[in-house]
């Protein structure tokens, strides 16, 4: 398949809207859960395995539809996806029973799984440069930025709006149907798309070559251990503020989670020059220092030292997502990329939403703090063992290099 050659500026913005926009419905929901549980009744695990149905959505994508818009065109599925993702927002509009928040929260998931693959790669083509690092940076950053004003702009509208569970999904709404206008007027870069649902295939193409294998083991833990951290913030935050510092705030929440992301973005902007070695293990050293100050500012009750930890917590999970997926494109055979990057994305969905599940079940047995400590701990193994591997494989291909 050929693509076209890169467009100008205004379709460059319109791929990176569309990224930022479906990301941002991703976190959007994060301040409004424990409005959700005093409004349906919900205990924090059913309202866990609401944000955990996310994930669903992301792995469904990522079986049946990660190669479509290779075939369907970008455009296209970029415009279905602004669709699906609106569906998911009025879905959340008009909840009127638990049961139309998983739909919602599902749907979103499968909306963005799609999306996010779709628009990177639109991005990748659009851009001007040669070199495709410069697009796999902006990409990054537009991911982060989209989930840091999500749910920033999120937690302020519930808290001084009218209508908190209502508000946000208006205006996220009419920023969709912005964003699908301006789509629309974006050039295809896929050449003879396909329109016969027939001649597309859904197959999933997902696996590790076996001389690969010890390679992979690095990147895919310290993915599963930094999506970890990131579902810990977007989907237990907003209780750790009101079980342990008895706050109520959905601005105050969204702001923190808001400020991890931030972080997380300008440490992608201003380490372009790290290798992704050095960025991957950069990211896992950070990570138990990162935990450490995370408890210690639940146990303190003390805002102060979330704020540092948040900050620091960003600074981790943005040098081990950048490393990781940067080394898995290193060591990935050129025809067996697709297959080699799903594993490493089932890596990042799964982290992202069984930790979260866990610790929502063992706080039932043990309590908050004694079942986030838990997580801190199995983090912490997880980034020595990432370490260990890492630094064994690395040493294993210099000594092949010097001999």
């Amino acid at each position: 398949m050929q693509h076209a050659k890169p467009g100008g500026r205004a379709s460059l913005f319109a791929a990176a809207l569309v990224l930022g926009a479906i990301y941002a419905g991703s976190t959007l929901v994060t301040p409004l859960y424990p409005l959700y549980q005093r409004a349906f009744g919900l205990s924090d695990l059913t309202i866990t395995l609401v944000y955990a149905t996310y994930v669903v959505g992301n792995v469904a994508a990522l079986l049946a539809f990660g190669r479509i818009s290779d075939q369907a065109g970008r455009r296209f599925v970029s415009l279905i996806v602004l669709a699906l993702a609106m569906v998911s927002t009025l879905l959340f509009l008009f909840a009127v029973h638990p049961a139309l928040l998983f739909v919602a929260r599902g749907t979103s998931g499968l909306a963005i799984g799609v999306g996010a693959a779709t628009a990177t790669a639109w991005i990748a083509e659009l851009h001007p440069a040669a070199d495709k690092a410069p697009a796999s940076r902006l990409a990054a950053a537009v991911n982060l930025a989209g989930l840091a004003l999500g749910v920033l702009a999120a937690g302020l509208l519930a808290q001084f709006a009218a209508g908190p569970l209502h508000t946000v999904f208006v205006v996220y709404f009419v920023v969709l149907a912005v964003t699908a206008a301006l789509a629309a007027r974006t050039r295809e870069t896929v050449d003879a798309p396909e329109r016969s649902l027939a001649a597309l295939s859904f197959a999933p193409r997902i696996g590790i070559p076996s001389e690969l294998r010890m390679a992979f083991i690095a990147p895919a833990v310290t993915a599963f251990a930094t999506f970890a951290l990131l579902g810990f913030y977007a989907a237990l935050l907003p209780n750790l503020l009101a079980n342990s510092m008895n706050l109520h705030s959905p601005a105050l929440s969204g702001a923190i989670v808001a400020e991890l992301f931030i972080a997380s973005t300008i440490t992608v902007i201003a380490t372009p020059m790290l290798s992704a070695r050095t960025a991957m293990f950069a990211g896992l050293w950070l990570l138990p220092p990162s935990l450490a100050l995370l408890l210690w500012a639940q146990m303190d009750g003390s805002i102060v030292w979330l704020l540092c930890a948040t900050a620091l917590c960003g600074l981790a999970t943005a040098l081990g997502f950048r490393g990781s997926l940067q080394e898995v494109n290193r060591i990935a055979p050129e025809d067996q990329r697709a297959e080699v990057l799903s594993a490493y994305l089932l890596c990042c969905y799964t982290g992202n939403s069984l930790p979260a599940v866990g610790i929502a079940l063992l706080s039932r047995r043990v309590g908050h703090l004694w079942a986030d400590a838990a997580f801190a701990a199995v983090s912490v193994v997880l980034a020595l063992v990432a370490l260990a591997v890492g630094w064994h494989i690395g040493g294993d291909h210099d000594s092949a290099q010097r001999s």
